[in-house]
């Protein structure tokens, strides 16, 4: 693998985990928009997390009492719940009161971010047998004064305080534009060799593939393709439609259509000591192979270029493996180029080759070398912290051969899911079973 750059004082060199953990169980909630839907306003994060951890340990064969402790991620509590201890204000959803827990944030890398730290508490012996969850109102914003369950949508002039909280602008330019990833696209552009319109293309491509993966996934928040839109507002052809004022640019190369779609949602995940699997669960263990970090604060240049190569080389070193070895990719894309980046550093397509296999429909869930099958954040949505972990519940399924229509048309022994958030961290994490 070409490693774009690189920092010997910087690198890092972790070891294997000293045991093996797999994930046993996990869980999802359709993600929504909570307070356009009948059914579902006034819903508390209580709840939503509460069903994907109930679930989770449904699909695990376990119960409450075999749970040792428990993680709670969510990207923005004080915005999304008026909790300043979350995790503690959910437990009795899922029958934890009294089990210790842990909450944490890392934007929206947190739902990968807890798989790490779940397998790390198994691994260093201390637990068997833990839950990781993660919940997101990404499209409501709590009330100050009133209950939780009482949200407002959440505007643009929410959205860009909340960058305020990520981005380090004190010394730098603002990075609102650093944020829609104009400059990840021009990057790879020049360094595939791209024109203006290939560029163009090969994104709007993207974004009709994702909605053709979501279409066939009943928990994603999009279930008409664009070629049904096209046809609804009077296009013959996809691509026309695409380039149209109907799907403006959002900023020199970036379209509104590669933009996530916020929405609220919970995930979670049972894990457990691979030895000790057959006393809990008749599932097999899905392994945790390995898993690679890095940090880069937004105001280094093409910081996600940067992480996701150092996190890239951090987990193939650990494990042996490349991204050939890998049967799907799954690419945190609240902005939609991350899935060329992705493909790209980590090997899973060789170099510069990406768009050619998006532009062919290799990349769609029935293509050679799919990712994002679910149809990611443009298209299953964007729930924050919950949607690494939702990344989890569909690579599981995957795995199993239980995801339904949008089930990947080939045997798939190993995932590498490459999480992203927010200026702050890059989580690349690949998990199997044995062939």
């Amino acid at each position: 693998m070409k490693m774009y750059t690189t920092n010997p004082f910087t690198e890092t060199h972790p070891h294997k985990l000293n045991r093996s953990v797999s994930i046993i169980g996990v869980g999802c909630t359709p993600f929504r928009e909570t307070l356009n839907d009948p059914e579902l306003a006034g819903v508390t994060e209580g709840e939503l997390y509460g069903y994907a951890a109930l679930k989770a340990m449904e699909d695990a064969g376990v119960s409450p009492k075999d749970v040792q402790f428990y993680f709670h991620g969510q990207a923005s509590p004080l915005n999304g719940s008026n909790y300043l201890t979350p995790n503690m204000q959910v437990a009795e959803w899922f029958g934890m009161r009294g089990k210790a827990s842990l909450h944490h944030s890392e934007a929206c890398c947190t739902g990968y971010m807890a798989i790490d730290i779940a397998a790390q508490a198994i691994a260093s012996g201390k637990y068997d047998i833990v839950l990781t969850g993660c919940v997101e109102f990404g499209d409501g914003v709590a009330i100050q004064g009133k209950p939780a369950c009482i949200r407002r949508r959440f505007t643009f002039e929410d959205f860009q305080k909340s960058l305020d909280w990520l981005y380090n602008n004190e010394y730098t330019r603002y990075l609102y534009a650093n944020v829609i990833q104009d400059n990840s696209a021009i990057w790879y552009q020049k360094k595939a060799g791209l024109t203006d319109d290939e560029i163009d293309t090969t994104l709007c491509q993207l974004a009709i593939n994702a909605r053709r993966n979501s279409a066939l996934n009943p928990l994603a928040i999009d279930r008409v393709t664009y070629d049904e839109v096209a046809k609804e507002a009077g296009y013959d052809d996809v691509m026309d439609y695409m380039k149209s004022p109907f799907n403006p640019k959002a900023g020199a190369v970036q379209r509104v259509s590669g933009l996530e779609h916020k929405c609220d949602g919970a995930a979670a995940a049972i894990l457990c000591a691979t030895d000790l699997v057959e006393k809990y669960t008749k599932n097999k263990p899905i392994k945790i192979l390995g898993v690679g970090n890095s940090t880069f604060e937004a105001s280094n240049p093409l910081y996600e270029v940067n992480a996701t190569c150092e996190a890239t080389r951090q987990l193939y070193e650990q494990t042996g493996l490349s991204g050939q070895d890998m049967d799907v990719l799954y690419a945190n894309d609240f902005i939609i180029t991350s899935q060329l980046v992705a493909a790209d550093i980590t090997g899973f397509i060789p170099e510069n080759e990406a768009w050619k296999y998006v532009l062919d429909g290799r990349t769609n869930y029935d293509g050679d070398r799919p990712i994002n099958p679910n149809g990611g954040r443009c298209a299953f949505g964007h729930a924050h912290a919950a949607s690494g972990l939702a990344d989890f519940y569909d690579a599981v399924h995957q795995i199993r051969g239980t995801a339904g229509a949008h089930q990947v048309k080939k045997q798939v022994n190993r995932v590498l899911l490459r999480g992203y958030g927010g200026a702050q961290n890059i989580c690349n994490v690949a998990i199997g079973v044995d062939d």
